[in-house]
């Protein structure tokens, strides 16, 4: 079932029994009334013919022809007169006795001063008369013919009404809840516009401040997210296979020279460094794309635990220093530490260690000493890592651009690489809820800064 009809089920429902219940509501206060002011009828008939007997001196035959005589004498009020040793004084029409009166009900009437009952279709009226000092028992009974015709004409007013009411209010409630879901409906057809070829696209907001509004801007910041992660992917295959292009071409060019003739045993050597050299890019490229893709994973897969920022550092200085022999890098401590706290961070071992080896490998690749100098510092709650060195430095406007996966700015013939390194550091301390900045003076040399949250561990 759709929302639509969902919605106007449920109005129609609520609306509807809140509709019957007054209806039923107004029809037995309305009963309840007529059967009320109809007995203070029967009383006021009863007496007037009460008066007419006893002051009036009218004769009773005259009343009993009266009463024959009235134009509808079946629906007519029967006045009974009774003494209170229940004898029979005055009846209109004691052939006809529409109420049958008993020694039990004028013991009722004398004892309750006034009662009032029904008998079939009819009302009755039971009341004590007083007349020169004498007590008097007073019936009067008769059928209310045109108060319930009133009353039947209105129940079916009632019915017809409810029937109308409830017609207009389905016919208004899908008008008005169509008109208001409308624009999920043209929500729905901007969506079905939107393919992988035209993510640029987005849900036009009329409202911002209703539910609709929300979930299509909720909609649209998704959209942001999935253009930006398909150009993202666009851009990343496209890199790729120009940096995988190179180098296996290179290779399967080598190779194939040195296949066309004899050469001699320096040659070959030659032929298979240069291969090993570009096999051992290919390599250093896979392993950075591997480290990129763990670092792209949602943060709750990823473990975590308190970390000594000091000692990462001096594994990935052994790291680094493994692999380049005439790369020098010094750790100093800009403080004395006087607990651990403060230089500690919860994260992950693994990509941590391969951001500070990215940092120290660029700090020492693009200086002339081939030296990096690492800060420790803590300040409010932070740890903060300086990574220096005193390389060719960062053009201004490329300083916004060196976290970009694969891009490389004028450097790129200073020193070898994929431009994966600084968008996976990036990625690693955006992961850890941390922030990098960089300051580069060019001829003087850059420094990157890492400012994460230190992790307070209670002791034991």
């Amino acid at each position: 079932m759709k929302i639509r009809a969902k919605l106007l089920l449920l109005f129609l429902t609520l609306f509807g029994a809140l509709l019957l219940a007054f209806a039923v509501f107004i029809y037995i206060s309305t009963a309840q009334s007529r059967k009320d002011q109809y007995y203070k009828h029967l009383k006021r008939e009863a007496i007037t013919k009460a008066n007419l007997l006893f002051d009036a001196k009218v004769p009773p035959t005259v009343l009993q022809l009266i009463y024959k005589n009235s134009i509808n004498s079946l629906f007519e009020e029967e006045v009974a007169v009774y003494d209170t040793s229940f004898n029979l004084l005055y009846h209109d029409a004691v052939q006809i006795d529409k109420v049958k009166e008993t020694k039990q009900m004028i013991n009722q009437i004398i004892l309750q001063k006034e009662i009032t009952f029904e008998q079939g279709s009819l009302q009755v009226v039971g009341l004590l008369y007083l007349h020169k000092g004498k007590t008097y028992v007073i019936t009067a009974a008769a059928n209310d013919k045109y108060g319930l015709t009133r009353l039947e004409e209105f129940k079916y007013t009632l019915i017809i009404s409810f029937i109308i009411i409830i017609s207009l209010t389905i016919a208004a409630g899908y008008y008005f809840v169509g008109k208001a879901l409308n624009p999920v409906a043209e929500i729905v057809d901007k969506v079905e516009e939107i393919t992988a070829t035209n993510l640029y696209k987005r849900v036009h907001v009329k409202n911002e401040r209703d539910e609709i509004g929300e979930l299509a801007i909720t909609f649209n910041n998704m959209l942001d997210r999935l253009e930006q992660s398909f150009d993202g992917q666009k851009s990343f295959v496209s890199n790729i296979s120009h940096e995988l292009r190179t180098p296996l071409a290179t290779i399967v060019g080598e190779l194939q020279l040195a296949l066309i003739r004899e050469r001699s045993v320096e040659e070959y050597k030659e032929v298979i460094r240069l291969s090993l050299s570009d096999a051992q890019r290919l390599v250093r490229l896979s392993n950075g794309l591997l480290d990129l893709a763990k670092a792209s994973y949602d943060q709750t897969t990823v473990s975590m635990k308190v970390l000594r920022t000091d000692e990462l550092l001096m594994d990935a200085r052994e790291a680094v220093l493994k692999g380049f022999e005439d790369y020098k890098i010094d750790i100093v401590f800009d403080k004395e530490i006087d607990d651990d706290n403060e230089i500690s961070v919860k994260g992950n071992e693994y990509l941590l260690k391969v951001a500070f080896i990215n940092l120290m490998e660029n700090a020492c690749k693009f200086s002339a000493d081939h030296r990096c100098v690492v800060s420790i510092n803590f300040d409010k709650g932070s740890v903060i890592l300086g990574f220096k060195d005193s390389g060719i430095g960062i053009e201004s406007e490329e300083i916004g651009k060196v976290f970009s996966a694969f891009y490389r700015g004028m450097n790129k013939g200073f020193s070898a690489g994929n431009g994966i390194g600084l968008s996976l550091t990036e990625k690693i301390v955006g992961m850890h809820q941390g922030e990098i900045k960089v300051r580069s003076i060019v001829g003087v040399g850059s420094e990157f800064t890492i400012v994460m949250a230190h992790v307070v561990v209670s002791p034991g």
